[in-house]
């Protein structure tokens, strides 16, 4: 029977049994690796491998099957090789030592000595999950965590109350204001209640698992188990989830399976004196663009290694779930670099990694086992049909996927065309370009797209102004276009966005500038790797505006549970007049993008009924100019005598650079006719 996927779709139609091969490998695999038994159980890495105290003290395990001998060395041993802080092997390329509970004490800082035939080196645990930097040597060690007292959860279990994501993407090491590294505690502290009455339900946290260079982002993962201990320490990530959950936000965390950082010390990097243990081989070893190395998904020790790293951060931190960094690289041989996707065959013609494949499949169905609730997001920008369909149905199980390309049109389109020269028409159609068996989350701007080389949206629309035109009391016309259409963007792109929505950290106030963190091309310096919340919090300055737009741009989302349940459905499109309508539910959604032609009466065909403004770009306390009225009630007109041929009509004022969205209030009684003649 052809996969569901197929039905759907008849264009995947020559690729049934492409599809119907993936979803047999990867059944074929989880039996290989499971036996039959829970694919949870498998996932249990972490809970053999690593330091564990025990009710006899300590017992530490290792895999490294091209080892000749191991050592445990740090504090405890004044670093030195001593026989008893040897592992012995216990077979399959395992290592094992139990040491008593006086051998070793919270905070001691250790590491490994591995030897192998060709030599010997230094290495940090694999399944580490505290490791920290030295502040002088720079070097990496791990540590013995086992605090006296454990955390002790506040809210042990979270059920979130809401239907879909409204995403708040951050980095806790820049959400300080301050020309340094932020913590968690830090972010618990001022950034939840921030992101709570900002009207986001998510958190997603980037950046938490150890990397060696802070400006990687967070990108280069050396310690998958290992909580970046920049920020803070395992209890202070805890809290800030906990407390997030007690303020009903989900947490989730942005997962780095795609890829591993290339140092030997502090990685993987031939961890045993090989460079196949964790990676491929040859010419598929190394990252063509991100310097980094690529895993082979087809070791069972490597599937093992990454599914229990799944396991781990849901159950020890109780991350709500994850999104899937670099998708598309590990769907690819060729990694998606110089390839346009353009139609079907190009994801099909013998370039996939099945194996890849294969454990993206499997890692859903483990975090949906773990966690029934748990969301999964793909970061993925070929547009694989079936990245966010269940994997019964022939899909990866992905419970959305990132609509990436929407912030790759914004920016090019605020690049190469004067906002006079926008097609409304085509503004919508590239908006609401997405399959229709997929959940996608919307969003207007990539951090990406901030970083070195390039600018925020609200840079690029008013650039250099932003640094002397931001007061409140200093009107200027480039500064009221980037601020008008600031609002509109983000507008259009949350009410076309498919069943979530996303924003990076301070672009909802139109953070001015880029990002980049600390490196030797800047002097080390913190300027643009921080967030400066005193614009949004100096009443004086027009950054307020943009903040309090996106609150209740939210809150007219959320506060409608089916909102994302409908399409956004097309009324009325004028490209001379440069005015846009479509209908979302009860919503109704006008924008006119005229730089400078306001519209007086100007129509809109609509269903019989009345209508009250709920948001409108142009309020006083949006920075707009309060050429609206808000307050009044707009009652459809029929303009036809007959009845077959009665279409109802909006009449309304569109001020230029303007949006508006009016609520469907009922269906006109004949009592609501007499109010309209009385009115």
């Amino acid at each position: 029977m052809k996969p569901i996927i197929v039905q759907r779709d008849p264009w995947l139609e020559p690729y049934a049994a492409q599809i119907a091969g993936r979803m047999a490998r990867a059944e074929q695999k989880q039996q290989v690796l499971t036996g039959g038994q829970p694919l949870k159980d498998f996932a249990a890495g972490h809970l053999f491998f690593g330091l564990h105290r025990t009710d006899r003290g300590w017992v530490f395990r290792e895999w490294a099957p091209h080892a000749t001998a191991i050592h445990l060395i740090g504090d405890f041993s004044s670093w030195k090789i001593l026989p008893k802080y040897a592992l012995h092997a216990i077979g399959n390329g395992c290592w094992e030592i139990e040491l008593p509970e006086v051998a070793m004490v919270h905070g001691d800082l250790y590491k490994l000595l591995v030897e192998w035939p060709e030599g010997q080196g230094e290495r940090l645990p694999s399944y580490a999950n505290r490791v920290v930097q030295d502040d002088q040597t720079k070097l990496f060690c791990a540590q013995v965590w086992n605090p006296r007292e454990p955390y002790v959860w506040s809210l042990p279990r979270f059920t979130p109350t809401f239907r879909h994501p409204l995403i708040y993407e951050t980095h806790v090491g820049m959400a300080t204001e301050a020309l340094r590294v932020g913590t968690f505690n830090e972010f618990r502290d001022f950034l939840i209640p921030y992101i709570k009455e900002a009207g986001y339900n998510t958190i997603q946290l980037m950046a938490i698992q150890e990397h060696p260079y802070y400006g990687s982002f967070g990108y280069h993962v050396s310690n998958f188990f290992a909580v970046s201990s920049r920020f803070g320490t395992p209890d202070d990530l805890k809290a800030l989830i906990d407390t997030a959950h007690e303020n009903g936000l989900a947490v989730i965390m942005d997962l780095v399976h795609s890829h591993s950082v290339k140092n030997v010390n502090e990685g993987l990097n031939c961890f045993d004196g090989t460079p196949y243990q964790y990676f491929h081989e040859g010419d598929r070893r190394n990252h063509p663009a991100w310097d980094s190395l690529c895993f082979n998904y087809d070791k069972p020790e490597v599937l093992h290694f990454l599914l229990s790293n799944c396991r781990y951060w849901m159950e020890e931190y109780h991350f709500d779930g994850f999104r899937f960094d670099g998708v598309t690289s590990m769907l690819y041989l060729h990694h998606g670099l110089g390839v346009d996707f353009t139609d079907y065959s190009s994801y099909f013609n013998g370039s996939q990694d099945d194996d890849a494949a294969t454990y993206l499949i499997l890692a859903n169905r483990l975090i949906h086992e773990v966690n029934p609730q748990a969301v999964t997001i793909a970061e993925e920008v070929s547009g694989m049909p079936g990245i966010a369909t269940p994997i019964v149905q022939g899909g990866f199980g992905f419970d959305y996927r990132l609509a990436m390309g929407v912030p790759d049109y914004w920016i090019k389109l605020i690049k190469e065309q004067r906002d006079e020269d926008w097609q409304v028409g085509n503004i919508f159609y590239e908006l609401c370009r997405k399959r229709d068996d997929e959940r996608t989350i919307g969003y207007v701007e990539s951090h990406d797209q901030a970083l070195v080389g390039d600018k925020t949206v609200i840079f690029r629309l008013i650039d250099k102004e932003m640094y002397t035109h931001m007061r409140i009391s200093d009107p200027n016309l480039t500064v009221d276009r980037g601020i008008a259409l600031h609002k509109m963007i983000r507008l259009i792109t949350l009410s076309t966005a498919g069943d979530g929505y996303l924003c990076f950290m301070g672009n909802e106030f139109g953070h001015p500038e880029w990002i980049d963190f600390p490196r030797e091309g800047n002097d080390w310096s913190f300027q643009y790797a921080r967030r400066q919340w005193s614009l949004v919090q100096n009443k004086q300055l027009k950054y307020k505006y943009l903040a309090d737009f996106d609150r209740a741009m939210l809150h007219v989302v959320a506060s409608r549970d089916d909102f994302f349940d409908a399409r956004p459905e097309g009324l009325h499109e004028n490209q001379e007049a440069h005015v846009l309508c479509y209908r979302r539910n009860n919503l109704i959604f006008v924008f006119n993008f005229n730089p400078s032609v306001s519209y007086t009466d100007y129509k809109i065909h609509v269903t019989p009924g009345k209508y009250k403004i709920v948001l409108q770009t142009d309020a006083p306390e949006f920075g707009g100019f309060g050429r609206i009225d808000d307050q009044r009630v707009y009652y459809t007109d029929s303009d036809s005598p007959d009845p077959k041929m009665q279409q109802y009509t909006l009449h309304l004022y569109l001020p230029a650079r303007t949006a508006m969205v009016l609520e469907s209030l009922h269906i006109p009684s004949l009592r609501d006719l007499d109010d309209k003649k009385n009115d």
